[in-house]
């Protein structure tokens, strides 16, 4: 399944350098809003600063990947510290690729942090690298996003993983 994970935790500040280092990851594609931050990137969320410093200094590379456009990254990638990739397509597989390319990484070295199965983990299957889905933070009330967060509730559910949203 293509929207499946291959791994599920509650946050992006629980992944590991050992969990890294066993799934032979060098590189972390990172969502954005509902991942690392909060109210479009206006909010970081606790942990966050100190787990981004954990990982470069073990030599983990990391950047955004995002929907959004350069312009609104600028600031959210300058608060955090990293790179990115705007306009990202996602789920498309186009930008996945990119932040691998200019990260000098394997795209199988690679793996997409995120919080929506239909975006961050289909795209990043599609991409060909590993998938780590972490619970979204808050819940966006767009229609279109209640409409995908109910789609998500099933796959959750067929694939035995719990998101409380």
């Amino acid at each position: 399944m293509f929207t499946k994970p291959n791994i599920q935790l509650q946050s992006a500040t629980d992944i590991t350098v050992e969990l890294l280092n066993k799934m032979n990851i060098t590189c972390l594609i990172l969502d954005v809003d509902n991942t690392l931050c909060i109210k479009k990137g206006e909010i970081i969320l606790d942990g966050v600063m100190n787990w981004l410093s954990d990982m470069h200094s073990a030599g983990i590379k990391l950047i955004i990947l995002s929907n959004a456009k350069p312009k609104r990254m600028e600031g959210i990638a300058k608060k955090l510290g990293l790179p990115f990739v705007g306009l990202g397509g996602k789920p498309l597989p186009f930008g996945y690729k990119r932040a691998a390319k200019r990260m000098g990484v394997s795209i199988k070295n690679c793996a997409i942090v995120g919080d929506q199965l239909l975006t961050d983990i289909l795209g990043g299957n599609l991409a060909g690298c590993k998938t780590i889905l972490v619970c979204p933070v808050e819940l966006e009330n767009s229609f279109g996003f209640k409409i995908k967060r109910g789609i998500e509730r099933k796959l959750l559910k067929k694939y035995n993983l719990k998101c409380d949203f």
